[in-house]
């Protein structure tokens, strides 16, 4: 009998098939003693798994490329985290096997980071993916991972580690469902980036039975469970109705009475800019820059190896607008030369542009290689800063690039709800705007962007998540000035609709959101896009915005 089951929606387009289980993880291993002597033998061998574990995740970054490249990277650095190797090392010294000492180590680190609530904690899933891997191959069996099938399916997993996301393969995995994580999760960012439609934050995924046929819907949220030939041929023309869509929209984005809203793409490093391309992007409205960092955690990349990199992006938009933000460290993306180890909150600590301010020389190489990269290329350049707190933040920004020659324009960006209250005031220091909605979800409603627990507080249709939006492009208005969306809010197409009915200007997304979005804005009028933003603000809930929203866009 067919049933409907509700998760969140975060990837696009409809996947119809057998459900296939992720591979077990690794069992927990046995709690035996070893004598004194072979303790040294056993550290060897712990050090040599996680070398290997930490050298396999590296490559699959490297096949993978983009933004799953910087997230296995950060994977690797966990794998071999200084004061992890030292516990493992010490259980094995009082007796422990190196699988056991492992398996401990890692379950105290997590014990650790959970109580003293640290931004890391959510992070479950990666933790525990790298411990997997570790105990597997010390225990000589298969690493858990995507099941092998010679059949497309649809996966089915607690969790998605990025490791298993970045490398699975679309013509098999149709879609995939999990019971954990949320909208702005590694996993649904890397599953939009390889255009699989999925589902999270689904509870009792895990108890659908192997084989059993379903559908997703990764645009709505909904799982048909044992869908009828009816239900399968209705989601399937919808689908194909949304690909004709697609196909017959082009050209620059804007609403059904020509109100300009440019698409741009958010990009990791150079290569990410193809698939930006292909899919008409108007030019980049988020350049993330961690990606060079990430390759040493130890020392920063010289101002060459910037200049070549800044300069392949910035060439492949001539005319076009290229927003880059300089280097956002701390919190989840640690780097040994620049973030301290010892903060007992990093996401509310040194973070972003104060780790920047805290290391002067860092921020201007970084913003010299940007000024010799865009010397003689006709791009529009602009430099954001991220974690921008108030108008003293934004003065030091803005000096520093002055300092360092930079000709482009200066921002800030809003992820701060003090930023979002004070966003005229910060504007009397930068030309414009960006709102990184993930961030000023999490700090808004004290909500940890990668806990599938609060996922509802993460839910970019949150109406208190919208008067911000509301406020700073008013605040930007006022001022003559722009105020873009760079967050994964901007990926969802009725959202667009809303963000631009508040006034947002520019909208930048993974590049495999931009034709959806491009098709949905063009079926509205702007004042269209205003009357459903309206009717968002006033709901009470993410839920109810949505539904308001739809309404008026759908004439009911």
């Amino acid at each position: 009998m067919e049933t409907t089951l509700r998760g969140v929606g975060v990837s696009h387009g409809v996947a119809i098939g057998e459900v296939r289980h992720m591979g077990t993880a690794v069992l927990e291993p046995p709690a035996k003693q070893i004598p004194a002597e072979e303790a040294e033998r056993e550290q060897g061998r712990a050090r040599q798994a996680v070398d290997a574990v930490a050298a396999d995740l590296t490559a699959r970054g490297n096949l993978a490329g983009g933004e799953a490249q910087a997230v296995l990277e950060a994977q690797a650095m966990m794998a071999q985290d200084p004061e992890l190797m030292a516990d493992v090392d010490r259980r094995i010294a009082v007796g422990s096997t190196a699988e056991r000492a492992v398996y401990d180590a890692f379950a105290a680190y997590r014990e650790l980071l959970a109580g003293a609530g640290e931004y890391l904690a959510g992070r479950v899933a990666d933790l525990d993916d790298v411990r997997n891997r570790i105990v597997a191959r010390l225990l000589g069996v298969p690493m858990p991972g995507v099941p092998d099938s010679d059949q497309p399916y649809v996966l089915v997993a607690r969790d998605l580690a990025p490791a298993d996301t970045a490398l699975l393969d679309p013509s098999l995995v149709l879609g995939f469902v999990t019971e954990e994580g949320g909208p702005t999760s590694h996993s649904a960012i890397l599953a939009r980036a390889l255009g699989v439609p999925a589902v999270v934050a689904l509870p009792g995924a895990g108890e659908l039975a192997e084989g059993t046929v379903i559908a997703v819907d990764g645009s709505t949220g909904d799982i048909f469970v044992n869908p009828s030939e009816a239900k399968k041929a209705e989601l399937e023309a919808a689908a194909a109705a949304r690909k004709a869509a697609l196909a017959a929209s082009t050209g620059p984005g804007a609403t059904a009475d020509g109100h300009k809203v440019p698409l741009l793409a958010n990009v990791g490093g150079p290569a990410d800019v193809p698939a930006a391309m292909e899919a008409g992007a108007e030019g980049v409205g988020l350049f993330r820059t961690e990606f060079l960092f990430l390759d040493d955690s130890k020392n920063a990349p010289s101002e060459e190896k910037q200049v070549e990199a800044y300069r392949q992006v910035l060439e492949a938009f001539p005319e076009g607008r290229v927003v880059v933000r300089v280097l956002d460290a701390g919190a989840d993306k640690p780097l040994e030369f620049l973030t301290p180890a010892d903060e007992p909150n990093p996401a509310l600590g040194v973070r972003g542009l104060r780790t920047l301010l805290d290391h002067p020389e860092v921020l201007r190489t970084q913003l010299t290689a940007l000024a010799k990269a865009a010397e003689g290329l006709p791009v529009y350049l602009e430099v954001m800063a991220p974690m921008v707190a108030d108008r003293a933040d934004a003065k030091a920004f803005a000096d520093a690039c002055r300092e360092a020659g930079l000709r482009a324009k200066f921002g800030a960006m809003v992820e701060i709800p003090s930023a979002a209250l004070r966003a005229r005031s910060i504007l009397q220091e930068v030309e414009f705007l960006s709102l990184g909605t993930n961030d000023l979800a999490q700090y808004t409603f004290a909500a940890d962007r990668q806990v599938g627990a609060v996922s509802r507080l993460q839910d970019p249709w949150q109406p208190a998540l919208l008067d911000l939006v509301a406020l700073s492009a008013e605040a930007a208005g006022a001022e003559g000035k722009s105020c873009g969306v760079c967050g994964e809010a901007a990926s969802d197409p009725l959202l667009a609709c809303v963000l631009t009915g508040l006034g947002v200007t520019s909208l930048s997304m993974g590049s495999a959101s931009i034709p959806y979005v491009r098709a949905t804005l063009a079926k509205y009028t702007l004042a269209q896009c205003e009357r459903a933003a309206a009717a968002a603000r006033a709901a009470d809930s993410a839920e109810e915005a949505r539904s308001a929203a739809q309404a008026v866009l759908s004439g009911e």
